[in-house]
């Protein structure tokens, strides 16, 4: 999950980038076939989504390293 995490957060900032340059990368260059709003809608979701995946997987990285309490 915190590969998955970080590649969505790495693409949707990247985009983000590279939107404001007049660039897009090839990969994700539909998001903005919907209308500008849209894609800046996409665009955030990845990266809130790729966060949250982010966090999930380090937390159950760090949970998997602790002694179980009982």
């Amino acid at each position: 999950m915190k590969s998955a995490g970080s590649t969505l957060l790495i693409f949707g900032i990247g985009t983000i980038l590279l939107n404001i340059f007049g660039y897009e990368f090839g990969l994700l260059s539909w998001i903005d076939n919907w209308g500008e709003t849209v894609g800046w809608v996409i665009r955030g979701a990845m990266i809130v989504v790729g966060a949250v995946l982010f966090l999930l997987g380090y937390k159950s990285e760090q949970a998997e390293g602790e002694p179980a309490t009982e």
